[in-house]
C-alpha cells in the first residue's frame, strides 16, 4: 500500500474536511432505521479519523473501522475509544459478521492499494455480501468520469495552523490529486506532499458488480444534506432477508439523496 494521509494531512483532513461525514451521518442513520437495523456491528471501510464511527457509537451501534492510514486510525482511536480500528487495506482486511458496511468520501475509488481493479472490487463486494446479516445494507459512494469538470481544478485553503493546496487532473479513467500541505509546528510550518490517484468507474459498472454479488441496488445523488459533486454517486446495496433470493431485475435510480 502507498503511504497516504500521513500525520499532517490526516490532521488537516480531520480539522478542515470532516463536515462531509457529519452532514451525511443523520441520513445514513435514518436509512438504517428504515431497514430495521437498530443495533449490531457496522464496519466502516476508510474510517478516517472516526467522525462517522463516533456517530455510530453514540447511536448505539458497535463499530469496526478499517483504514490504510495508521495516522487516521490513531485519530479514530482517540475520538472513539469504544470502537475497534484496524490499519489495513479493505481489499484483504477481515470482515466479521455485521449488520451494515459503509464507506464515505470516495474511499473505494482510491488506488492506495496496487491491487485496486474491477476484479478486486468484485471480490470485495462478494466478501461484504457474505459478512452481512440477512437484511443488511452496504452504503458507499464512488467517483466516476466527470468528477473534475473541465479536467482540471485548483483548490487552496488557509486556516490558523495549516494550509493546503490541491491540484486535480482527470482524464476520464483516472483522477490525480497533487496535495501540498503546510502545518504549523511551533513558530514554523512543516511542508508535506502527497499524490492521490483514483480510478473512475461509471455508476452502471459499479451497479453491475453489486448485482453480480447478489445485492439489490439503489443509486442516489447524496446523503441527506451532504449533496455530492459531479461524477460522484451513492450506492445502497441491500442483502435479501431470505437466503437464496436473487436480486430483482434492474436497479432503482433516483436523483434524490438518501
Amino acid at each position: 500500500m502507498a503511504d497516504a494521509y500521513t500525520a499532517d494531512l490526516a490532521y488537516i483532513h480531520d480539522a478542515g474536511y470532516g463536515g462531509f461525514a457529519r452532514r451525511a451521518a443523520p441520513a445514513i442513520l435514518r436509512l438504517f432505521k428504515r431497514k430495521k437495523i437498530t443495533k449490531g456491528l457496522v464496519i466502516d471501510l476508510g474510517c478516517g479519523s472516526g467522525i462517522w464511527a463516533r456517530q455510530l457509537v453514540d447511536a448505539g451501534y458497535e463499530v469496526l473501522g478499517i483504514d490504510q492510514s495508521p495516522d487516521m486510525v490513531a485519530l479514530a482511536r482517540t475520538l472513539v475509544p469504544e470502537g475497534r480500528f484496524v490499519s489495513a487495506s479493505h481489499f484483504d482486511a477481515e470482515l466479521p459478521p455485521c449488520v451494515a458496511v459503509t464507506s464515505m468520501g470516495e474511499c473505494l475509488s482510491y488506488q492506495f492499494d496496487k491491487h485496486h481493479s474491477a476484479k478486486t472490487l468484485r471480490k470485495l463486494f462478494q466478501r461484504v455480501q457474505r459478512a452481512l446479516a440477512p437484511g443488511g445494507v452496504f452504503v458507499f459512494d464512488m467517483v466516476g468520469p466527470g468528477r473534475v469538470p473541465g479536467g482540471r481544478q485548483h483548490h487552496c485553503r488557509v486556516e490558523d495552523d495549516w494550509a493546503v493546496v490541491v491540484d486535480a487532473e482527470e482524464n476520464g479513467r483516472f483522477l490525480r490529486r497533487s496535495i501540498t500541505s503546510f502545518r504549523m509546528m511551533g513558530a514554523l510550518y512543516r511542508r508535506a506532499h502527497e499524490v492521490h490517484r483514483l480510478r473512475l468507474f461509471t455508476p452502471t459498472a459499479i451497479a453491475s458488480l453489486l448485482t453480480a454479488a447478489r445485492f439489490q441496488v439503489e443509486i442516489r445523488r447524496g446523503y441527506g444534506r451532504a449533496n455530492l459533486g459531479p461524477g460522484w454517486t451513492v450506492f445502497i446495496a441491500g442483502k435479501s432477508r431470505r437466503p437464496g433470493d436473487t436480486p430483482e431485475a434492474g436497479r432503482r435510480t433516483s436523483s434524490d439523496a438518501i
